[in-house]
């Protein structure tokens, strides 16, 4: 159901603004002048809570793997589907996109589940749950030319992402120093022991 994200019973909201409103219609009507077949919604819903935000009917589209739709990222209630032969065929074209923010695998079958763990090229996979976005206390960032690909801003990684490291030795023996701090003299004369 689509509808106001504060009533418990919406399961999608709006999109965030006016702009990303209007690209995710222009890729629906990519997908129309491209030939891909609409499944289902592809319009923007109006009356009512509507008139209140932003809100696009889910859409979903039966698509060749090389149409836009297949290969750009839309950030919006549109979803592509694309017939594979088997699971080799499904990683390559899930990997033939250029962007890898977030992939989904489903299966009972552990072995195909960690194949595409280690296959998949996204910052994040998910087995058998949709691909949900980030989890606060993981690392979250894609691969490819998804958004800023050397950073993972979240989780404890996100402590080294706004971390300045500084090395700082300091010599209390009151005498100038080689090179390398001499260890041996600091221990009184004699080797540390090991």
């Amino acid at each position: 159901r689509v509808g106001n994200p504060i009533d418990e019973k919406t399961d999608m909201g709006p999109v965030a603004s006016s702009d990303q409103e209007k690209k995710v219609l222009e890729y629906i009507d990519i997908g129309k002048k491209e030939g891909d077949q609409l499944l289902t919604g592809g319009k923007k819903l109006t009356g009512g809570v509507y008139d209140h935000g932003f809100f696009i009917s889910p859409t979903v589209f039966a698509v060749d793997r090389k149409k836009r739709l297949a290969q750009e990222e839309i950030f919006g209630p549109v979803l592509s589907v694309l017939k594979a032969k088997d699971y080799e065929d499904a990683v390559a074209i899930a990997n033939s996109v250029k962007y890898g923010l977030s992939s989904s695998i489903y299966t009972n079958d552990l072995r195909w589940a960690f194949r595409a763990m280690n296959e998949l090229e996204a910052g994040i996979t998910y087995v058998n749950a949709p691909t949900i976005g980030a989890e606060v206390q993981l690392p979250f960032g894609g691969t490819k030319e998804t958004g800023p690909t050397d950073t993972r801003e979240a989780g404890t990684t996100a402590l080294e992402e706004f971390t300045y490291w500084k090395t700082v030795y300091v010599d209390y023996s009151g005498r100038l120093q080689k090179a390398q701090i001499d260890t041996e003299k600091l221990a009184g004369g004699r080797r540390p022991a090991e």
